[in-house]
């Protein structure tokens, strides 16, 4: 009876059985995230992340999507607890090598083919995690001031717990689709140190907002895509369309597409600020008000409106972008020299292939 609702209900809204489930567990997110706040002790939330984002990729992606997130998180964990002096490198080719291995296996796309999902959205999320957790834990043998100001605030001076260590790469307000954070800053937080040892502010309007985003990014999604298929493409009406009604074709199609990526950043982002992790501080305004784009991964208007290529990875991606920046495009650049065209071409070919299953 259950398979014959989800079957109408995934029906009605033009997705098979099997992304529907994924949406539903991704939107169960919230409430999760919401309960984390009322586990009672720092090891007890932890268990609470590990366990829940375990369960709700599950019930998502099957069994086999545990076992690939377990190769990455092992890889960088044992790096660090082994060879600490080079583990943030060993992890970075090691994560990566095994993020290229599942794009290949899952590049005939079966899954998709089939109308189901695979995993390996989330991994690629979780790869950046590892990476950037075992290259701050290097960190923590440099001293302070050889250090940018991003690696001063990130760096680890101790080796996680394995429970803090899966807590935080399973964590389910960003293990699905990001955004990307750091350790230090989830151990804070979990730990009630930094800016989340006063009293938070509530999130719940930062929280409402977003979820009304999400609604309003979804239904416009559902309201264009009848439209704007992107199977039109392959049709042979489109072959016969003049230039322009191909090329105002083309940007209605990408502009639908959108609106689907809005809607999952913006669940993404309701689920990170109800558990309060999204907090970030406040604003300088008198009153002072408080900040939660920590889980900020998309800026819509200025993704529709921006005058230039330039300005896309400052709206779109946020978080990956600010991954990049910090953990291949400034390290990349020498001690008293200026970053040149290396330092770019080595930061867009690593965006490449972490992008690989998508392009």
């Amino acid at each position: 009876m259950a398979l014959l609702e989800m079957e109408s209900m995934a029906g009605s809204i033009g997705v098979s059985v099997a992304v529907l489930r994924f949406l539903l567990c991704y939107v169960a997110t919230i409430p999760v995230s919401f309960l984390w706040r009322f586990v009672p002790s720092r090891t007890g939330k932890h268990v609470y992340a590990a366990a829940s984002g375990a369960l709700l990729s599950y019930l998502s992606f099957g069994f086999s999507s545990n076992l690939h997130f377990l190769v990455p998180m092992l890889l960088g964990y044992l790096s660090m607890a082994i060879y600490r002096a080079k583990c943030g490198i060993i992890t970075f080719f090691l994560g990566f090598g095994y993020l290229i291995g599942c794009h290949v296996y899952y590049m005939s796309g079966d899954a998709w083919k089939e109308g189901g999902i695979d995993a390996t959205g989330a991994l690629m999320v979780l790869t950046l995690k590892v990476i950037s957790c075992a290259i701050n834990y290097n960190d923590g043998l440099v001293t302070e001031e050889n250090l940018r100001e991003a690696q001063k605030k990130n760096r680890l001076t101790r080796l996680p717990s394995l429970i803090e260590y899966i807590g935080y790469c399973l964590c389910c307000g960003s293990h699905f689709a990001g955004p990307v954070y750091e350790m230090k800053d989830y151990l804070e937080w979990t730990e009630r140190k930094g800016i989340w040892s006063e009293p938070w502010p509530s999130p719940y309007a930062a929280t409402l907002r977003a979820i009304l985003q999400a609604g309003v990014c979804m239904a416009l999604y559902l309201y264009l895509v009848p439209q704007y298929p992107l199977t039109r493409f392959t049709e042979p009406i489109y072959q016969e369309w003049g230039f322009w009604k191909r090329l105002s074709y083309q940007y209605m199609a990408g502009f639908t597409a959108r609106w689907k990526y809005y809607f999952i950043w913006s669940i993404s982002e309701a689920s990170i600020i109800i558990s309060g992790l999204g907090f970030s501080g406040w604003t300088e305004s008198s009153p002072p008000k408080p900040k939660w784009d920590r889980a900020k991964n998309v800026d819509i208007l200025g993704v529709e409106f921006a005058k230039s290529a330039v300005q896309i990875p400052l709206v779109w991606n946020i978080q990956v972008s600010t991954w990049l920046r910090h953990y291949v495009y400034e390290r990349l650049i020498q001690n008293g020299k200026k970053p040149g065209f290396f330092q770019l071409l080595a930061t867009q070919t690593v965006s490449a292939v972490w992008h690989l299953d998508q392009e």
